[in-house]
């Protein structure tokens, strides 16, 4: 009888993986991992400090969505890179929180930041386009 395959060849199409044997004389050890106890005071804290974020982020838009000469005043400025300008314009709305802002000729980004005690705990970053690509 002649051998359809070469010597050594394996003849099944599948794998065989060859089998882990484990020591069962020692048994496998679990470690319980203790969770810290949950305080919410910074977390509540954070939320409303948040929340007075989200109403004067909402000042900015609103004073850019009903006045087109503002959005006007606030675009020229900003590819003047008139930084002072910006600032001036953007606190103008009301807000109170201190804002981080940065343009490109396509938009603008404002990233306005607050704190909970003396955490500095929260950034609401508001990202507009004013061109097109």
């Amino acid at each position: 009888m002649k051998h359809l395959y070469p010597m050594g060849y394996h003849t099944s199409p599948y794998w065989q993986p060859t089998p882990i044997i484990y020591n069962w004389s020692y048994p496998p050890q679990f470690r319980a991992y203790s969770y810290p106890e949950v305080n919410p005071d910074l977390f509540n804290q954070s939320a409303i400090a948040m929340q007075k974020l989200m109403k004067e982020a909402s000042l900015v838009l609103k004073k850019i969505a009903d006045s087109k000469q503002f959005a006007m005043k606030l675009m020229s400025a900003a590819q003047e890179s008139n930084l002072a300008q910006v600032d001036e314009l953007i606190k103008s709305t009301g807000i109170s929180s201190k804002v981080d802002t940065s343009y490109t000729p396509d938009g603008i980004k404002l990233k306005l930041s607050s704190k909970a005690g003396d955490t500095d705990c929260c950034h609401l970053t508001i990202s507009m386009r004013w061109r097109q690509s």
